[in-house]
């Protein structure tokens, strides 16, 4: 593990601190899974980005997913 310096505000601190205290953990540790939920949350938008991009490019035709019809189970049989 690496040790860095941040500039944060005041009221950010003030309200990790809160936050942590209340979930019984430390201001690194509250920091270090918040920045690992943000990252997560990039990398999934950016997947979403890549694959409607890839659709914009390459729209679905209607006889794509037709093939199927016939194999669904609906339950209502």
């Amino acid at each position: 593990m690496r040790t860095i310096q941040m500039t944060l505000d005041d009221d950010l601190v003030k309200t990790v601190d809160r936050v942590s205290k209340q979930l019984h953990t430390s201001r690194s540790a509250f920091t270090r899974k918040a920045l690992r939920e943000a990252l997560s949350r990039y990398n999934l938008e950016q997947l979403e980005r890549k694959h409607r991009q890839g659709y914009e490019r390459h729209p679905v035709t209607a006889e794509e997913f037709s093939v199927w019809e016939t194999e669904q189970a609906w339950g209502d049989e």
